[in-house]
């Protein structure tokens, strides 16, 4: 097992909120999460960005997504040496493809004892970030729908 890190060391888990993204990080906060969708092409894109990546139009607004989703593939993390994942191990990276459109890359949270599955429905739920000086306060991660 690695040593732990100093208590100073660089955190790689946290975003960087600038005035284009606060609406999505205010949102998050409040349990809701945001996607983009284009008013040329009527596509919807996650990460947030400034233009349509599909038709490259600047006319895109936010929209609340439903949360809903269903998982497309994932990976069980056993090491990241990432300060402050390595505290985190075993961990779940996942791609989720939102019922929006967009595939989403995120933490699927709480899986099953038999193991996530292609197809699994998922839904959003936010994890609080620690408090740090200007981080995110939540961030958007997926549990499974209950059957």
């Amino acid at each position: 097992m690695s040593p732990a890190p100093p208590a100073d060391a660089p955190r790689f888990d946290l975003p960087e909120i600038d005035a284009f993204t606060r609406p999505y990080w205010d949102a998050a906060a409040e349990g809701r999460l945001l996607i983009r969708r284009c008013a040329d092409c009527g596509r919807a894109h996650h990460y947030p960005r400034e233009f349509c990546p599909y038709c490259w139009s600047e006319d895109v607004s936010w929209e609340q997504a439903s949360g809903a989703a269903t998982l497309y593939t994932w990976s069980v993390v056993h090491r990241n040496d990432l300060p402050p994942f390595g505290a985190r191990v075993p961990y779940t990276a996942a791609v989720a493809d939102l019922d929006e459109g967009p595939r989403m890359m995120t933490e699927l949270i709480e899986a099953p004892e038999s193991g996530p599955r292609v197809g699994m429905r998922l839904r959003v739920a936010f994890r609080s970030a620690d408090a740090v000086e200007g981080a995110a306060p939540a961030v958007p991660v997926f549990r499974p729908l209950l059957a």
